[in-house]
């Protein structure tokens, strides 16, 4: 109730005074991921960026948007937050740089039935961490407290990312052709993608989110989990600029059986031998957990590659070369693009160890 005992927004659940302690909290994590073309700070009504004081002479514009999914889940029972703001830019991002944009900007969406300032800023906090890895800046967001439509304690996040890439240097996946080789870069995990048949292969086990890690020593399942996305961006980004990448496919929702033809034309196909790239003990954890078939571990998880790049056979080694001087160095040549003829549009070898 107000003063004079009518009602009020905070007796309503939506506490102003809350919001601003956030807005003042995360003020100085937000300003430390600025970077040449952002306009003003935070506060305005919108944020203003300058593409010409960016380095940019004649820019398309890229925007991408997207969540982290039921993971969230995972972080409000561990109580650990952070990382699903990494979660949060990685998926925003990774996705500009595959069509050879570089990310300029980001801004998050957070709703909650009642805000928790130490819970949402730890969320911002990774958000802003991410921002950092990616080299885009954070600049403006949302938080929207809506009780009746969010329990307490619940909460669910959006981000929303732009970016830039030079006319010319657009990258859709057209270039690729047959004999181009897949260069596959390792994820980290699960990242967040799949997380609704890992939450029930973790119910089926009658394991906990505190239990030990069957396949980690020294984490708790839920810690184990919550390893974010990986952040591909600056090794993407100077692959594109160097002319040598023809088409990037970030393995998301749909795994490796669904994401690898989205960069390159339906007469083509990829054989791609999943072997190559070291397996992660998740992965076989999961599979042997849940009795998952092993088409259907490819068809929801990455299985342990996070991104694949087409490249001409013989820029092999120089593609190599520039990705291991930004960041992934674990790059291995994994597959290439054939003539597709009457078979599918993606033919996996190695991963028969899922077999049963």
């Amino acid at each position: 109730m107000s003063e004079n005992g009518g009602a009020s927004y905070k007796a309503a659940g939506v506490d102003i005074a809350a919001g601003e302690t956030l807005v003042s909290r995360i003020a100085p994590t937000a300003k430390a991921t600025a970077r040449a073309g952002v306009m003003g700070g935070l506060g305005g009504f919108g944020a203003a960026f300058d593409l010409k004081a960016a380095g940019f002479v004649d820019p398309i514009l890229v925007a991408a948007t997207d969540g982290v999914g039921t993971k969230l889940l995972i972080a409000e029972a561990s109580g650990k937050h952070d990382e699903i703001g990494i979660d949060l830019v990685a998926m925003c991002v990774n996705d500009l740089a595959a069509q050879g944009a570089e990310p300029l900007f980001f801004l998050d969406y957070f709703a909650t039935g009642k805000l928790d300032v130490d819970q949402a800023a730890q969320v911002i906090t990774g958000v802003a961490e991410g921002c950092r890895l990616a080299g885009c800046a954070l600049v403006g967001g949302e938080t929207a407290e809506m009780p009746g439509v969010y329990p307490v304690g619940r909460y669910d996040v959006a981000g929303f990312a732009v970016g830039a890439v030079e006319r010319g240097g657009f990258i859709d996946g057209t270039a690729a052709q047959a004999g181009d080789v897949a260069i596959a870069i390792p994820s980290a995990g699960v990242h967040s993608n799949g997380f609704s048949l890992v939450r029930r292969v973790v119910r089926q086990a009658g394991l906990d989110w505190d239990s030990p890690c069957p396949f980690a020593d020294g984490l708790s399942l839920g810690a184990a989990l919550l390893t974010p996305t990986r952040i591909y961006v600056p090794a993407m980004v100077a692959l594109a600029k160097g002319g040598l990448a023809k088409g990037f496919a970030h393995i998301t929702g749909g795994g490796l059986l669904e994401n690898p033809q989205r960069a390159f034309d339906q007469q083509l196909a990829l054989e791609l031998d999943v072997g190559t790239v070291p397996a992660l003990p998740v992965f076989d954890w999961l599979q042997a957990a849940g009795n998952i078939a092993a088409d259907e571990m490819a068809l929801t998880f990455n299985c342990g590659i996070g991104m694949l790049i087409y490249v001409a056979e013989d820029k092999t080694e120089a593609a190599l070369k520039i990705l291991a001087e930004n960041g992934a160095a674990d790059a291995v040549l994994a597959g290439k693009l054939v003539e597709r003829g009457d078979g599918d549009s993606v033919r996996l070898t190695g991963h028969d160890r899922w077999r049963g």
